[in-house]
């Protein structure tokens, strides 16, 4: 299977500020938006959209078991621009050999930013 892109879709109750976040808070970039629908740009080959729950047959996870995990190059400045755009986030943390820091949307669903390489250990 040769994959070309990839789009996580977010189906929500809170429609209307999670597109904020993603929009204004995170600065994602809108690629199409509709009414109930709008798909953010990630990078060229992933995305993520946010759904409004009230106009479809799938219902909102109410952010449960979802980890959206974006790696980037600086997480310091990643939780400066954060806390400029009112974002709350946690501490940086030590995370498998990594820098990372969490955010929650407003549908609960958690962000976690990332830099650096995870350590794989094999097995002797």
């Amino acid at each position: 299977m040769k994959l070309k892109a990839a789009n996580t879709i977010l189906y929500c109750r809170n429609w209307q500020a999670t597109v904020a976040f993603y929009r204004d808070g995170i600065k994602l970039l809108v690629l199409s938006s509709n009414e109930w629908f709008v798909e953010f740009k990630l990078n060229e080959a992933a995305r993520l959209s946010v759904a409004d729950e009230a106009r479809t047959t799938v219902k909102s996870g109410d952010g449960k078991g979802i980890t959206i995990s974006l790696q980037v190059a600086d997480v310091v400045q990643v939780q400066t621009e954060l806390t400029q755009a009112g974002i709350s986030s946690t501490p940086i943390k030590e995370v498998w050999g990594s820098k990372a820091v969490y955010v929650r949307d407003p549908e609960g669903n958690r962000l976690e930013f990332w830099e650096g390489r995870a350590k794989v250990e094999r097995g002797k």
